[in-house]
């Protein structure tokens, strides 16, 4: 079983109750979450877990402001995690056009530039769609893990 650490981004907290519900999910079938909502780099550089970026966007395709912080040291810090798993599930909504799900990309790139390596494809989840993430979340979790 794996042990994984989630990198929460949320505003009005549908991220939080899917990186929740993650948990709630993953752990009676014995892995192991910790959910970080106030992450900073000394979260990531004392282990090897494989990441989970949990965000929703703001804005213009922005990072939500508890996750910013991080996004910022880690851009000017670039501590190296070689290989390192990650994974992305962003929310969205995509009447914003080009900036839909754009804090997702950001941190995607952020973490390639510490060579660590993206597992799956992004999880994009669109408010227009659907008002419970955490219902898309959980099934592309799993899928998520098998890869790792």
């Amino acid at each position: 079983m794996a042990s994984i650490r989630i990198l929460v981004g949320s505003v009005y907290g549908g991220a939080l109750l899917t990186a929740r519900t993650l948990k709630k999910t993953l752990e009676p079938e014995g892995h192991r979450i910790t959910i970080l909502e106030e992450p900073d780099l000394e979260d990531i550089t004392g282990n090897d877990e494989p990441l989970l970026v949990c965000t929703s966007t703001t804005g213009q395709g922005e990072l939500p402001p508890n996750l910013l912080p991080f996004y910022l040291r880690l851009r000017e810090q670039l501590p190296q995690q070689p290989a390192r798993p990650f994974g992305v599930i962003v929310l969205g909504d995509s009447s914003y056009g080009d900036t839909f799900c754009g804090a997702g990309e950001l941190m995607e790139e952020a973490l390639y530039e510490t060579s660590a390596r993206k597992v799956g494809d992004t999880l994009r989840i669109d408010a227009l769609e659907t008002t419970e993430p955490e219902m898309e979340a959980v099934p592309w979790v799993r899928e998520w893990l098998e890869q790792l």
